[in-house]
């Protein structure tokens, strides 16, 4: 089947869960966060409005409630990066693309005069420490000090990193603002056990429902997998796949999209900047513009601005401030933009948290 630009866009939306679906849409934490596979939290309270923009009934409340119900949990599943992903699935995941994050972490531990013996002996602390409870960062750290195991500069979160990439520990919901820690047997103690190639599969199947249309390229990135496992994934993957090709380029969507024809999004979202709309792809040339990409990532450093997105485009940028008895929000245009549309998304966002909005606009495009 051939698309063009703006169907697959429509699709993609659709994918995201930020469009209509002709299947049932996830409609809870633990669903949407399935649906996914993992979700980009490197930042938690981004994290948490990703689940938000896509539970419209949900408030922050309910989110926080159902992390610590467990139905999602965070660690470092792919990439050097956290993201949320189903309780059950953390291990399997971890096995299969955490760990290809660890034959660097030798050089990193020699820039931090830490060795291997340190990142081990660190392990096993905080495996006696987090049994049957959790810490904050901070009482993790004293343990780690306690024991003799120097946790200044950098050193702390690379073995809390590596505790949690080696399957020991996982990130648990913050106390207040302060992030915890737990084991990861206690917070996933009935893990599934794939073999590699169902791993592969079930990861292919999830990445392309949740971002489709999309390439095998596209799914070693989002991984951190070679692009012959990516290969290997699709294929084992079956004819739950199906191909299209936009601008002459075949690509792979989840088949029962294709049940209906693409229904172009007319609607407004303010998503955060960690948010799996962009940070799920290589090439984001669908949804952005790359004359705003500045704008989105200033200094090309990892960091994203959080977005006003409109028919699937990127067309400006805000920023939040969360005072005790409302949300200011600023917003700056990178094209032209319904105010009143995006105030009625931004006051979604204000409904989320349970607080009043105030809006200020930067001059317009």
């Amino acid at each position: 089947m051939r698309l063009t630009a703006s169907e697959a866009l429509a699709l993609r939306m659709s994918s995201l869960l930020l469009g209509p679906r002709p299947v049932p849409h996830p409609r809870t934490v633990a669903e949407v966060v399935e649906w996914f596979g993992a979700m980009q939290a490197q930042d938690v309270a981004s994290g948490i409005w990703s689940l938000g923009a896509r539970l419209p009934a949900f408030t922050l409340t309910d989110v926080q409630s159902a992390l610590e119900r467990r139905e999602a949990l965070r660690t470092w599943p792919m990439r050097g990066t956290v993201h949320l992903v189903p309780a059950r699935d953390a291990r399997w995941m971890l096995e299969l693309t955490g760990v290809r994050s660890l034959p660097a972490a030798a050089t990193r531990r020699a820039a931090l005069g830490l060795d291997e013996a340190d990142a081990d002996r660190a392990v096993e602390v905080l495996g006696s420490a987090l049994a049957g409870g959790r810490l904050t960062r901070a009482r993790c750290l004293e343990t780690l000090n306690a024991a003799g195991i120097g946790t200044d500069g950098q050193r702390g979160y690379h073995l809390l990193w590596y505790a949690s990439v080696r399957g020991v520990t996982c990130v648990a919901p913050n106390i207040g603002t302060e992030q915890t820690f737990a084991l990861l047997d206690e917070w996933a103690p009935n893990p599934l056990r794939p073999e590699r190639d169902e791993a592969l599969a079930l990861l292919a199947r999830r990445y392309v429902r949740s971002h489709g249309p999309v390439t095998a390229r596209e799914f070693a990135g989002w991984t951190g997998l070679t692009l012959t496992d990516a290969r290997r994934g699709f294929a084992a993957a079956g004819d739950t796949l199906a191909a299209v090709t936009v601008d002459g380029e075949e690509m792979l969507v989840d088949g029962a999209l294709l049940d209906a024809a693409p229904v172009p999004v007319d609607d407004v979202r303010v998503l955060p900047g960690f948010d799996e709309y962009l940070l799920g792809y290589k090439d984001r040339s669908l949804m952005l513009d790359p004359a705003h990409r500045d704008a989105i990532i200033p200094g090309n450093n990892g960091i994203f601005q959080p977005t006003i997105v409109s028919g699937g485009r990127v067309v400006g940028t805000w920023r939040r401030t969360i005072g005790k008895t409302r949300v200011k929000v600023g917003v700056t245009p990178l094209a032209e933009l319904d105010r009143s549309r995006t105030e009625h998304a931004l006051a979604r966002y204000a409904e989320f948290l349970g607080l009043p909005l105030e809006v200020s606009w930067a001059d317009t495009v």
